[in-house]
């Protein structure tokens, strides 16, 4: 008659710590918290995984295109990237009253007060990262430096080693947005929502984010079109669009010999295009 109390407190354990386990995974280390189940995310993938909500994963494309029509090395991207994954968890972030840090704001958590520029303009994903790459140039030795070592000069933050938790991630990113592993973002889009950016404001996000590196992209018919006079720089282009494709109603992107598509949300192979790459898109509403 024993048995069945014990199978019972048995059973109990089991669930309590299927679910504790389940939990712990939805969270990534200091709260990043993971894409719901069944909700739209983007997964990138190069000698590891990170897996990042849909507007997590346009902030981080829009750093590394940044970094890109910058000129600056892989490093700074990811020391960029690394940054705003500690600061922000690559939201940007409005200021929150008692939650934040004095004043700061944004993607890389900047304060107004100490010369970063207003708070409409840290509020601009596209100018904050400009301003993180240019105070990250003026450190010297700064590319020897570990990965928070650099963020921290940058940051000046009261926990100097916090970056460095996010070097493997910041990494990963770094190589696939930066064009150096093809395929690699994949996004599930909500096919039933709405779209909240135009084909033509697609077009004029993309010039904002790689500037004069971009300057030939066209958009007509629901299909935008980008040249691409190496294959990197093809996929730092195609990896942005799909990067993109939740907001902005993206369903395929083509280039060199294969193809994402939103209805499955996967790359495969397809007819090669030539120094180009090609984007559908579907009307804004």
């Amino acid at each position: 008659m024993r048995a069945r109390p014990v199978l019972t407190v048995l059973v109990i354990l089991v669930v309590v710590f299927g679910v504790g386990g389940y939990l712990a995974r939805t969270k990534w280390p200091d709260g990043l918290e993971l894409p719901k189940l069944g909700a739209p995310e983007c997964v990138v993938e190069a000698d590891g995984q990170v897996r990042l909500e849909p507007e997590q994963m346009a902030n981080a494309a829009t750093i590394a295109a940044v970094g890109i029509r910058r000129n600056v090395p892989d490093r700074a991207v990811t020391v960029a990237l690394a940054t705003a994954l500690q600061e922000s968890k690559l939201r940007n972030l409005e200021h929150l009253g008692g939650g934040n840090d004095h004043d700061s704001v944004g993607l890389f958590q900047q304060r107004p007060s100490q010369g970063w520029g207003t708070a409409a303009q840290i509020m601009d994903p596209r100018y904050a990262a400009d301003r993180f790459y240019r105070s990250l140039a003026r450190i010297r030795g700064w590319e020897k430096m570990r990965i928070t070592e650099a963020a921290q000069r940058v940051q000046r933050s009261a926990y100097p080693e916090a970056y460095e938790k996010w070097a493997d991630e910041a990494t990963v990113l770094t190589k696939v947005l930066t064009g150096q592993v093809p395929g690699g973002v994949t996004c599930d889009t909500d096919r039933g929502g709405d779209v909240e950016i135009t084909p033509a404001g697609l077009v004029e996000r993309m010039k904002l984010d790689f500037g004069a590196k971009a300057k030939g992209v066209t958009s007509a018919a629901g299909e935008l079109r980008v040249p691409a006079t190496t294959s990197r720089a093809g996929w730092q282009f195609a990896h942005w669009l799909v990067a993109q494709a939740p907001a902005a109603g993206v369903r395929k992107v083509t280039f060199a010999d294969r193809q994402w598509s939103a209805e499955n949300g996967a790359w495969s192979s397809a007819e090669k295009k030539a120094e180009q790459v090609v984007a559908a898109v579907r009307p804004a509403g």
